[in-house]
């Protein structure tokens, strides 16, 4: 929730690695935060921007993203419900010190960037380069409003919540009130510092239980061996918490096998009633009761969201049986609640959806998140969606180093292709069967449902000969007939450089020019001592330290 035309450096720690002994290492937390902070800053003078205007912004104002993942493992482990005023206080806490602490960072690094500037000047050298972020002087008035604003949430946290642990409650407050002191002096280094992501892909990397501040989906995972099959695992989350709680090694083992027989820790031998909210979840599992409550979803929101620069990614889970009116109440709170922006998702109101508690679903990241075991032995099932008898089909000539054919595509009413015919060559001859063949099996995918962009995806780019210029300025060079489709199909359809199937051409429009080889693209690139591509043969241009090709878009490694 920033500028438009800005781009964010985002970074988030993992929360369950700074647990030691059992508790929270506040010190650890706060060190890390800074050293990030110090590490994002650096990237904004290295990384590259695709507009003038972005890179211009983000020069300007600095803004970075720190946020953090594992939230709900950290809470549940610690033998805190996620929908309760002790977990809301951990996370609340928690936030205040990384927001501190990284304003603090901005502010330490401001204060070092204006005492060069000072050096240089006093040896008669000219340093451009201001210690607060270009933008700040105009808004130095309310920024530092907003960081009293942040500084007066962490000087209510003891009174919010009573039994917060009081090391992480002193620090949290200390880091406020030295951001803001050393702020008031030298200003600021970032006009933003936090946001929550959804930390979806990084959260699988940095083998987190839970993405963002999100609570813990099921108290059992469903792990996929390399070799085929299923591991059926207890969170292990959930021992940690059982463990914490004081329950004897006997009893966690008689709970865990209640689990791993029913998926729901519910009427589990030994576990006490007053426990059990410690084990909510975020989805209501097939043979159990509870779930968190779609208001403990937007309070956690809440009690974090006065310690962020930004917003918070999150998905606020309502079960199935919700009804129009539970939709509305739920963003209306949201709005009482002071949260800066809020997704809402119902159970099962889509046809498929990444994540379930029924059987067969698995989630993005290929770990099944289903209370039922799923079937590997079943093939997967689809439905077939043909085309009408009369549908629009567009037909599109290609050439590839003088070998020609036509690619017609079939359309369905609301201009997604429903099937594709390549003609090449003679009729009768094997290239021609063999294209013919292919393009009965893509039609055959996308009336499955098979989605294009992942066609495009596998087949772009793929080399083998016919290869060659293909008098397309927006193609260039195609590595094989294969590649020359897929990219043409993603361009027509994918890119947003769709036109109307049907338009007549324009008294006013300009000639088209013919096309002979390669064609000039209309953005200039400075291709200098660029080496040429391994992929396609075109010279590349340089992007950062690195280059880039600007017919395929590769690279040579690292940018």
């Amino acid at each position: 929730m920033f500028l438009d035309d800005t781009a964010c450096n985002l970074a988030s720690l993992n929360l369950l690695k700074f647990v030691r002994h059992g508790r929270f290492d506040v010190e650890l937390f706060a060190h890390a935060a800074r050293i990030l902070i110090v590490a994002q800053d650096i990237l904004v003078d290295h990384a590259g921007y695709p507009t003038e205007q972005i890179a211009g912004n983000s020069h300007n104002f600095r803004p970075l993203g720190l946020g953090y993942a594992n939230l709900g493992a950290l809470l549940m482990s610690m033998g805190l419900a996620y929908n309760s005023g002790q977990g809301r206080g951990v996370a609340a806490a928690i936030t205040a010190l990384m927001g501190g602490s990284a304003y603090r960072a901005s502010a330490e690094m401001a204060a070092s960037m204006q005492d060069l500037t000072r050096m240089d000047s006093a040896a008669g050298l000219n340093r451009t380069k201001s210690g607060a972020f270009l933008a700040y002087q105009r808004n130095a008035l309310e920024f530092l409003s907003v960081i009293r604003r942040h500084r007066s949430a962490a000087d209510a946290l003891g009174e919010l919540y009573p039994s917060l642990d009081e090391e992480l409650r002193a620090a949290a407050t200390s880091a406020w009130a030295e951001a803001e002191y050393l702020g008031s002096q030298s200003g600021f280094r970032n006009a933003q510092v936090t946001v929550l992501a959804p930390t979806g892909t990084i959260g699988f990397m940095m083998d987190c239980d839970t993405t963002g501040i999100e609570p813990m989906l099921g108290v059992i995972v469903f792990k996929k061996l390399a070799g085929g099959g299923h591991l059926t695992l207890v969170n292990q989350a959930v021992e940690t918490a059982l463990a914490n709680r004081g329950y004897a090694p006997s009893a966690v083992e008689e709970i865990k096998q209640h689990i791993l027989s029913q998926h729901t820790i519910e009427g589990a031998p030994q576990l006490r009633e007053s426990d059990l909210p410690i084990f909510d979840c975020a989805f209501r599992p097939a043979k159990g009761s509870r779930s968190i409550h779609w208001r403990g979803h937007l309070q956690m929101m809440a009690a974090v969201q006065p310690f962020l620069s930004g917003a918070i990614s999150k998905t606020v889970n309502l079960p199935e049986e919700s009804t129009v009116a539970d939709i509305e109440a739920a963003y209306l709170e949201a709005w009482r609640l002071g949260v800066k922006a809020v997704a809402i998702y119902r159970d099962g109101s889509k046809s498929s959806q990444p994540v379930s508690t029924k059987a067969g679903a698995t989630d993005t990241g290929g770990s099944q998140t289903a209370t039922e075991t799923e079937d590997l032995s079943a093939p997967p099932s689809a439905t077939r969606h043909r085309l009408q008898d009369e549908r629009s089909a567009l037909t599109h000539h290609f050439s590839i180093a003088g070998h020609e054919g036509y690619l017609t595509v079939g359309l369905y009413p609301n201009g997604e292709p429903g099937e594709i015919f390549i003609r090449m060559a003679k009729a009768g001859s094997t290239i021609a069967g063999l294209m013919e063949c292919f393009g009965t099996v893509v039609s055959i995918g996308l009336q499955h449902g098979v989605p294009l962009k992942v066609l495009c995806d596998k087949l772009a780019h793929t080399r083998f000969e016919p290869s060659g210029w293909t008098g397309n300025q927006e193609i260039g060079y195609a590595k094989s007939i294969m590649d020359y489709l897929f990219r043409w199909m993603e361009l027509r359809f994918l890119s947003g450089n769709q036109m109307p199937l049907f338009r007549e051409r324009q008294a006013t429009d300009p000639p088209r020019p013919p096309a002979h080889g390669p064609q000039t693209s209309p953005v200039a690139y400075e291709l200098g001592d660029g080496p040429p591509c391994t992929t396609c043969g075109e010279l590349m241009a340089r992007n950062g330290t690195c280059y880039k090709c600007v017919n395929c878009g590769g690279t040579s490694g690292c940018s």
